[in-house]
């Protein structure tokens, strides 16, 4: 028959890194483009054990249809933890458990965004937002990132300027794709600027926990309660095939996105939630983070001495306290497309940073992941990728 499609979704791009992972998935090519989470820290030991433990005592019910907003006892694990490592008081009524933080973006779409409405951003921003959110034609506003978080002063005179906007995303932990995370000064002022001009930000923190440096600060949720949504997720802290993250919401948009949920897949699965929460009771998931910041730290602090002693001038870094990602700045007359290609040949893969905007004039950034890539082939990887960054200089 003749193909057709819905007109929203004519914009809507595959995803620009599924595409780059596999051209990476050679194993002659060392890659530093995937952001996953390292599988060597997986604990399945602990997970099989825990699908034996829930399967001899639950047996059938186990397996059986649930409730939309999740697992009950792992909804209210979820709250207990944000009340010991933030001091929040949080109803788990208001947690919805959802496959992944991806999903919870998409309800977030169906339910707050329409078609023309502005969006603000962080710039570079998370792709999979930008993508998920693209389904619902938003008009995006773009907000440069600094070493200290948002450009508030940018943010002040896109709404002063009368914007529309009623919605914010950020991932003020250790960004991806950047690594920069927000300043408490910062949080505290866009957590001002939320409720003086009645925003709402999707506070997106699948990173916050892998801290390695510094102090834990809080979440922006925590400062304005009525006016975040605040997502996690275990994938980058447990198991990623689960697919299971959640949302904190407000009182006042509980009931719709729950609705939005019911009519994507009723419930996220329930079984993988039922392990999950057995594994999280089990064992102490400090220890296990303990383990994976321990690698991460570690593989960061060689990804920053390669590149200081093989980077070519002109080429700057950030250095992120945490996470699983670097971001790299060329001089404006690089092309990280054309940088991509280069390194190819070297045999070595990166993102490009192009995706990561909703401008598409800037070409010169790029994102490197160091959380599966041990130290000796880090500083082998980035010989080879400033080789071909000299190429091109």
């Amino acid at each position: 028959m003749q193909p057709f499609f819905a007109q929203r979704f004519e914009k809507v791009e595959p995803s620009f890194i599924r595409e780059i992972l596999k051209v990476a998935a050679n194993p002659e090519i060392i890659s530093f483009a995937g952001g996953l989470p390292n599988p060597n820290l997986f604990p399945v030991k602990a997970i099989e054990q825990a699908c034996q433990d829930v399967l001899r005592e639950q047996g059938a019910a186990a397996l059986q249809y649930a409730a939309t907003e999740g697992f009950a006892p792992l909804r209210q694990y979820i709250a207990d933890r944000y009340l010991s490592r933030h001091g929040m008081t949080v109803n788990p009524d208001n947690i919805l458990i959802t496959s992944g933080s991806q999903q919870a973006l998409d309800l977030l779409g169906k339910v707050l965004v329409d078609e023309g409405q502005d969006l603000i951003i962080e710039e570079p921003g998370y792709l999979g937002a930008i993508q998920a959110f693209s389904v619902y034609q938003p008009n995006f506003k773009p907000i440069a990132l600094g070493e200290a978080g948002l450009d508030l002063a940018a943010l002040d005179a896109l709404l002063e300027q009368g914007s529309n906007a009623r919605l914010l995303y950020g991932v003020p932990n250790f960004q991806n794709p950047s690594g920069v995370s927000y300043s408490r000064a910062n949080r505290e002022a866009l957590a001002e600027r939320l409720v003086r001009h009645d925003l709402l930000m999707v506070e997106d923190d699948p990173y916050g926990e892998l801290r390695f440096e510094g102090e834990h600060l809080p979440p922006i949720a925590k400062l304005a309660p009525n006016n975040t949504v605040l997502l996690g997720s275990f994938s980058k802290t447990v198991v990623p095939a689960f697919r299971l993250g959640w949302m904190l919401v407000p009182d006042w948009l509980r009931k719709k996105v729950t609705i939005a949920k019911q009519a994507t897949d009723l419930h996220s699965n329930a079984f993988s939630q039922q392990v999950l929460h057995r594994f999280l009771t089990a064992h102490s998931l400090d220890s296990h983070l303990e383990k994976i910041k321990e690698v991460y730290g570690r593989q960061r602090a060689a990804m920053e001495a390669s590149l200081a002693r093989h980077c070519p001038p002109g080429v700057s870094y950030t250095r992120p306290e945490g996470g699983m990602f670097l971001w790299l700045t060329l001089p404006a007359s690089i092309s990280a497309m054309a940088l991509f290609e280069e390194a190819i040949k070297e045999k070595v893969a990166f993102v490009p940073g192009a995706p990561f905007y909703v401008r598409p004039e800037i070409q010169n950034t790029l994102r490197l992941s160091f959380s599966c890539v041990d130290e000796a082939t880090t500083e082998e990887g980035i010989k080879r990728l400033c080789n071909a960054m000299r190429r091109m200089l």
